[in-house]
């Protein structure tokens, strides 16, 4: 045997025992003619302590870091304890010792805080998980993986595996593609979901079904966004929303008290798409802190709030000489608590940031609600002590606070906006990534108009149902367009979706919908987005046929694996929750992928080499 315990199990209990460990070492230290070792593994750290007998053995062969070691010992209690690791009452007397291998020196340290930078981790990736940060992050992934099969288990869902070579759909994100040697001049697209063939599952009468999945596509990107990246996908049979989000509730609940242990009360909240998008000017809101937007002037309109006919909500914005808010189309802002003390400098500061080309705001307008009841702003040659105060008033803000106002295009305001609501809490301290605060989005609009392409998109996918009291809207209409300019009042920009999205700390981590399971709507659906009847058959038509054999009314979600785990982890990015992930360009350089084939694999797949 290489070992009889593990470097993080011995304890005061094991004291006079004579144990065999193996690991890695961590730590060298010399006192005298006193050695000690961190002796690591996946479990924990245990210390060793060799004595003055062993320093010839040293001088011959020396110990160096990350050297895998197996020791012989009789456990003893420290005389200086270590509150800090589990091991840390007692330490191994060795009594002898063998070098299973040596190691080179590793080009960063392996420890908790390391000097290695991103590239040079991810080159020496198999280094970098021997770190306990990462050692944690993959222990939390597999608890979240095993807490959600338990869970889906328990309800009567079934894991069943569906095809990686599939039919290439270009539809949303750009497919990856896998040349067939069989079929000459013919390819196979890895799936960026299982979409199709979860439906088709219902289809043939599987009413519950699962699968922890990969999924695939050719997409830029960031710190959340992997070329493969897993989910767990589900979908349900004979199912309304209602059913959807209480299944999938209770998911979240179950995971989230398994490892945190604690339980989250209640309902999670709902807020429609219209709701989210006005208090906060994104699809996705982080809840954990309020700073809602104020919008004193915009054409956008929610369900839930009647439009003026002017588009002004303050009224101090009425009648002012002021050309940046009398030419903007929305004026938004938020109120920022108790910074009325920010300095110019600070300000100045702010004003930058949402200059920069991710923002690209041309400036930054704000209100210093003074605590001496007084109001100094960047525009108090337009606007009176009065005008001010009704701003004020009109915002919420307090004596203390500092309102800060962008105004422009809405599309570009509203998510200018909603970046620096985002910032403002982040530089506030009020994203605790400790606290955990989920809510479901609904009543997503069924279609997004792409102004470039002159034509409708599908703001979920084209297998997304309307509300059922939209349907008829869908049936009796015709779905083509003239021109960008009939958007507002063409009939499918109301069409609201069967849909919903589960929103945790202001990011997506999954989303849904009831689906289309009749021929005529799905048709509809297609020709909507452009689609003639040839090009929906040639590209969808095996899913078309089995509609017509007796298709349930079913839903599902898809809940991003990667970004659940992060969250939980009380991170944003997913690279390090994924044991082997990808680079920004998408390279694992590790490996060395993705990387050049040979000639002979080129004259079998019958392609022509361009290099």
């Amino acid at each position: 045997m290489f070992r009889t315990h593990n470097c993080g199990e011995l304890r005061i209990v094991h004291i006079n025992e004579e144990v065999t460990l193996s690991g890695w070492v961590q730590t060298i230290r010399k006192f005298g003619s006193i050695t000690f070792v961190d002796l690591r593994d996946r479990y924990g750290i245990s210390q060793l302590v060799f004595g003055e007998h062993f320093n010839t053995q040293f001088d011959e062969t020396p110990l160096g870091r990350e050297f895998v070691l197996q020791v012989k010992g009789k456990v003893i209690e420290r005389s200086s304890k270590n509150s800090k690791i589990l091991t840390g009452d007692i330490e191994l007397e060795v009594s002898s010792f063998t070098i299973l291998n040596k190691a080179a020196t590793p080009p960063f340290t392996i420890e908790e805080n390391t000097d290695g930078g991103d590239e040079l981790r991810m080159k020496y990736r198999f280094l970098d998980l021997r770190r306990p940060t990462l050692r944690r992050n993959l222990e939390l992934r597999y608890k979240v993986n095993r807490a959600v099969r338990n869970y889906l288990d328990s309800k009567g869902f079934w894991d069943i595996e569906t095809p990686f070579l599939i039919k290439s759909t270009p539809e949303g994100a750009r497919d990856f593609v896998v040349p067939s040697r069989m079929n000459e001049g013919q390819f196979y697209a890895l799936p960026q979901s299982p979409q199709t063939f979860k439906q088709l599952l219902m289809v043939s009468g599987y009413d519950r079904y699962y699968q922890i999945v990969k999924c695939f596509r050719d997409e830029d990107l960031r710190a959340d966004r992997q070329p493969e990246f897993t989910q767990i996908d589900c979908e349900m049979a004979f199912v309304e929303q209602e059913d959807i989000l209480d299944n999938f509730e209770g998911l979240f609940k179950y995971v989230f008290e398994g490892l945190k242990g604690k339980s989250i009360e209640g309902s999670f909240p709902r807020m429609t798409f219209d709701d989210a998008m006005w208090h906060y000017g994104n699809d996705k809101p982080d809840i954990r802190f309020g700073m809602k937007i104020q919008n004193l002037k915009t054409p956008f309109v929610t369900a839930s709030v009647a439009a003026n006919t002017n588009g002004i909500y303050c009224e101090a914005l009425n009648g002012v000489d002021f050309k940046v808010t009398n030419e903007a189309e929305s004026v938004l802002a938020i109120c920022v608590p108790n910074a009325s003390e920010y300095t110019r400098k600070q300000t100045d500061e702010l004003t930058e940031w949402v200059k920069r080309p991710q923002i690209s705001m041309t400036g930054l307008l704000f209100i210093k609600c003074n605590t001496d009841g007084t109001f100094k702003s960047s525009v108090d040659k337009f606007f009176d002590e009065e005008k001010l105060k009704n701003i004020a008033a009109f915002c919420g803000a307090e004596a203390g606070d500092l309102i800060l106002l962008l105004a422009g295009n809405e599309l570009r305001t509203r998510k200018a906006m909603s970046e620096l609501r985002l910032e403002m809490g982040n530089k506030l301290g009020l994203r605790n990534p400790n606290e955990f605060k989920p809510l479901w989005v609904i009543d997503f609009p069924l279609f997004e108009y792409d102004e470039e392409g002159n034509r409708w998109v599908a703001r979920h996918h084209p297998f997304t149902s309307p509300k059922p009291e939209h349907i008829a809207v869908m049936i009796n209409n015709d779905p083509s367009i003239a021109n960008a300019a009939e958007y507002y009042k063409h009939p499918y920009n109301d069409i609201k979706a069967n849909a919903y999205d589960l929103v945790l700390n202001g990011t997506e981590i999954g989303g849904g919908s009831i689906r289309i399971y009749q021929r005529e709507l799905q048709e509809k659906m297609f020709a909507a987005l452009g689609m003639n009847p040839e090009e929906a058959q040639e590209k969808f038509g095996f899913l078309l046929g089995a509609f017509e054999y007796g298709a349930p009314p079913h839903g599902g979600i898809a809940l991003g694996f990667d970004r659940l785990c992060a969250l939980l982890g009380g991170q944003e990015s997913i690279r390090d929750f994924i044991a082997f992930p990808k680079n920004n360009s998408g390279r694992d350089v590790m490996i060395d992928a993705p990387s050049e084939i040979d000639e002979k694999q080129f004259e079998e797949l019958k392609l022509k080499s361009i290099i």
